[in-house]
This record gives structure tokens, C-alpha cells and sequence, in this order.
């Protein structure tokens, strides 16, 4: 269905994609940037107000870099839609557009970045953050690893895997026309993608929310995970890893 979209369609909508995902780690390197130069380190738990100002700083942040890290993966997805779109139109049917699609994705990921900042701000209050806003407890970050692993393997994990990795069987049957149809099918794809993917983003506060590193690294594991024939079996060998890691932490700790 990809291999239908005329060439000029089909560079439009990668660019379009990719331009969006470069702003968004632009972005992130950047603010990666300009906290190193302010040397966070220096600076005592406890000393960040959670204002309003202070959470939707937080906010924007979570939401750039779940867009700039989610983006990629749903392409297959977009263009498949796109694909459906352009034949409609062509018999005399059209359809809501591409972007209404990906809107309605997004907005799901901007949903679940409140959620996470709402999650730092606790955990900040806690005081289980460092000021690198990544596990500031051996036993904390301990926990973080095994409940990821542990939900590598479970049916709840495999069910939303299985939708994100297969887009045609997923429009297929979630189908619906009109400008709300297109929304609330890329919101419905956002769903499956965020219950895939949620505890992986979870392990932000592991490394570091602003671990450039460890950002690229979830999201490359995102890539496989969706893409590859394999993937069931490469999120569950993940989460052996981390089960053994963590346990191996807890115990040392």
C-alpha cells in the first residue's frame, strides 16, 4: 500500500515527518545543553518550586521529546493512511486528511506527557530525583528496571505490540470516516503505542530525563521493536535484562 503513494507524496509526507522529529531533537539537545552549562549538579535536592511556570516548562519538554521519540516509529502507520487517503480521493470519496491522522496520534503522546510530568513533580517531591532528574535511590531505580521488565512479558504489552506492528490489520478494523473518525483512529493508535511503550519512557527517571544517550537508545529500541518480524521476542529478551539488572541492583543495595 506504501508502494502506491506517488513519489512526490511519498517525500512530502517522510520530510514533513522528519522535519518535525529534527526540531523536536534539536530542541532537546539544546535545552540538554543549557542545562549542563547551568551545572545542575551543584544544585541541592529539594530546591526546584513547582510553579505553574515550572511545570509547563516541564511539560513542553516531556511532550517535545515524546513526539520527537514516537514520531519515527508511527510513520509506517501515517503512510499506509496517507496511501488509503490518496485512492479515495482518486474514486471520488474523499477522506480527512493525513494530518488529522497524526494529530490525533500526537495528541495522545501530549496526553501521556501531563501525566508524566505530574509523575516528576511527586517523585521530585519525594525526593527520589537528583537534580539530573534521573533515580537518585540504588533501591528506586532497582524498581523502576524490574517492573519494566516485568512488563515486557506481560499480555497487556504483547496485545499493544501486536497492534502497532501490524498498521493495515489496525485500520483496518478501527476504520472510521469524517474528520473525527481520522482523529479519534490516530488517537486509538496512540493508545496502543503508549500502552506499548509507556514503562520504557518511565525509564527516563532511571537514567535521566534529559540522558540524550538513553533517549536515542529507547528510541531506537521503539524502532525495533515495532518493525522487526521478531519483535515480540526482542521486547521480552529486553525485559530479561532488565529483570536481572534490577534485581542485581536491588540486591546490591
Amino acid at each position: 500500500m506504501i508502494a502506491r503513494l506517488p513519489r512526490r507524496d511519498l517525500i512530502s509526507i517522510v520530510g514533513s515527518l522528519a522535519a518535525i522529529t529534527g526540531l523536536c531533537w534539536w530542541y532537546l539537545i539544546d535545552l540538554a545543553g543549557t542545562m549542563g552549562a547551568m551545572e545542575m549538579s551543584q544544585i541541592p535536592l529539594g530546591v526546584r518550586h513547582w510553579d505553574l511556570s515550572y511545570f509547563l516548562m516541564m511539560f513542553l519538554m516531556w511532550a517535545v521529546m515524546m513526539v520527537g521519540m514516537m514520531l519515527p516509529s508511527a510513520t509506517p502507520t501515517v503512510l499506509i493512511y496517507a496511501a488509503i487517503v490518496r485512492k479515495a480521493r482518486r474514486d471520488g470519496n474523499p477522506v480527512a486528511p493525513t494530518s488529522a491522522f497524526v494529530v490525533g496520534y500526537l495528541l495522545m503522546w501530549i496526553g501521556f506527557s501531563v501525566a508524566a510530568t505530574i509523575a516528576q513533580w511527586q517523585l521530585d517531591e519525594a525526593a527520589l530525583l537528583s537534580p539530573a532528574m534521573a533515580s537518585g535511590s540504588a533501591s528506586f531505580g532497582a524498581a523502576l528496571l524490574i517492573a519494566a521488565g516485568i512488563y515486557q512479558w506481560l499480555p497487556i504489552k504483547n496485545v499493544c505490540l501486536e497492534r502497532c506492528r501490524n498498521p493495515v490489520q489496525f485500520i483496518a478494523d478501527n476504520w472510521r470516516t469524517g474528520l473525527r473518525g481520522a482523529l479519534l483512529l490516530g488517537l486509538r493508535h496512540g493508545i496502543y503505542c503508549v500502552g506499548c511503550c509507556w514503562v520504557l519512557m518511565g525509564l527516563l527517571f532511571f537514567s535521566g530525563v534529559m540522558n540524550l544517550l538513553w533517549i536515542a537508545i529507547i528510541t531506537a529500541f521503539v524502532l525495533l521493536e515495532k518493525g522487526l518480524d521478531f519483535g515480540r521476542f526482542t521486547s521480552r529478551g529486553a525485559g530479561l535484562v532488565m529483570l536481572v539488572l534490577g534485581g542485581w541492583m536491588l540486591l546490591a543495595s
